[in-house]
């Protein structure tokens, strides 16, 4: 009797709430939803054999289910929502299960979208249905505790209990200890240039369930890339040499930097990643690489630069200030039509995460400084709103400011910015934004 043969013929149906959005799902009267049958009718003799029905369990797919649902993310090309996902899987599950069970599940194609780039450009990204990225979760679920013990301690992206922060710090770490020499290797469009028969054998040699192999197949097929557990298969080849090597390095999903204490030895390592990475038939951007000093380089949004007794401290990248100024500019053009409050709401929601990113960063006199350009242009907004000498005259006295400094700003009331940044700071003083809840960077 064939594996296949094994596989219980029934299943109950999928029942999921409606309610309770980004909790794990639960029925009414007290009864479990049925995401799977337990029971797989499976001998497990064959190791690892049974990944798909572990994949279809009732705990898993519901911990899938929640986290996609609390992920939210935009609609595939079948228009579907994460709110309309439990529904369809009521209705679906069944068909669905049976389908991955069979080994003959089929992901839909990803909707591609142009997002630009920023550096110039634009980058396609491929946007898979809330279906297959729920299965895709399951999948990852699986897949992630059997592979992730074996990875390399200098890997830290797409990793469970591993953050960007913990690769900065090492990178700091080594810096510190004299290794001020980067070999910074960027991979050209790696998820999109990833050849399949090469991640596919490095799964196989771990992956005894058929099914699965397939699936995953189907979803590189289809322009998907099962989150970061792949890259992180491939790539844990050469994270072994340079480890074998005695190198310093970090890497975080296809970034990784060395670090070494001459240009020499950099030209040495940047040699051999090439030869790795042609190995695995990846190709190294070779605008975007460099041997360099690391105080030259960024890593993950972030860089470094030297304090009181040669102390390497972390900075935000120049680039990435740039990108937040750009975001803040647009949350804050004084053509928007939006109340103070909508702006506030905007710019906490977008600075609260930007702030909790970039903590690590030792650079409170250049945080002080965004803080205060950041408010004169909300001050500049309320001008703008005004409009009106006699409006701006009566609001800035009303708000405490003297009949001489308020008659002086409303007296050139269209020049909105050169204002916003003379008297008016006594009538909207610090506490003004305080209150609205906009974040201090500097705080």
């Amino acid at each position: 009797m064939s594996l296949r043969d094994k596989r219980p013929q029934t299943s109950r149906q999928l029942e999921l709430p409606k309610g309770n959005r980004g909790e794990a799902p639960t029925t009414s009267g007290g009864e479990e939803a049925s995401l799977a049958a337990s029971d797989t009718g499976r001998s497990g003799t064959e190791q690892g054999a049974d990944l798909m029905e572990r994949v279809v369990s009732r705990a898993n797919l519901q911990a899938a289910l929640k986290r996609v649902r609390k992920n939210k993310g935009s609609p595939g090309i079948d228009g579907m929502t994460v709110d309309d996902l439990p529904g369809y899987l009521r209705e679906h599950w069944v068909d669905l299960r049976e389908r991955l069970l069979a080994g003959k599940y089929q992901p839909q194609p990803v909707k591609r979208q142009q997002i630009p780039k920023a550096g110039g450009g634009m980058r396609e990204l491929g946007i898979p249905t809330v279906v297959d990225r729920f299965i895709q979760q399951a999948l990852l679920q699986v897949l992630q505790p059997q592979f992730d013990p074996g990875f390399s301690q200098h890997s830290h992206g797409f990793r469970p209990g591993r953050r960007a922060h913990d690769a900065v710090v090492e990178a700091q770490r080594y810096i510190q200890e004299g290794r001020r020499i980067v070999v910074d290797v960027d991979l050209e469009t790696f998820f999109d240039r990833v050849n399949h028969d090469v991640p596919m054998g490095r799964l196989a040699k771990r992956i005894a369930d058929g099914r699965v192999l397939g699936t995953i197949r189907r979803y590189l097929e289809a322009g998907v890339m099962v989150q970061g557990v792949l890259a992180n298969v491939l790539l844990d080849e050469v994270d072994k040499e340079l480890e074998q090597r005695g190198h310093a390095f970090v890497r975080y999903a296809d970034d990784c930097n060395v670090y070494v204490r001459s240009r020499r030895a950099g030209a040495r390592v940047m040699g051999l990643l090439r030869r790795l990475y042609a190995g695995l038939r990846l190709r190294i951007n070779e605008t975007k690489s460099a041997v360099d000093l690391a105080s030259k380089r960024k890593l993950l949004g972030y860089s470094f630069w030297y304090g009181r007794a040669r102390m390497v401290r972390l900075r935000v990248a120049d680039r990435a200030l740039a990108t937040m100024k750009e975001r803040v500019r647009i949350m804050t053009r004084r053509t928007g039509g939006r109340s103070m409050s909508q702006v506030a709401a905007d710019l906490r929601s977008y600075l609260i995460g930007w702030k909790g990113y970039f903590r690590l960063a030792d650079t409170p006199k250049i945080f002080a400084g965004v803080d205060e350009w950041l408010r004169h242009r909300l001050r500049a907004i309320h001008l703008k709103h005004w409009k009106r000498g006699t409006t701006i005259y009566r609001e800035l006295r009303r708000r405490g400011l003297s009949h001489v400094g308020a008659a002086k700003v409303a007296a050139n009331g269209r020049r909105w910015w050169k204002n916003s940044a003379q008297l008016i700071n006594v009538a909207f003083p610090i506490s003004y934004f305080d209150g609205l809840g906009i974040p201090r960077l500097a705080a």
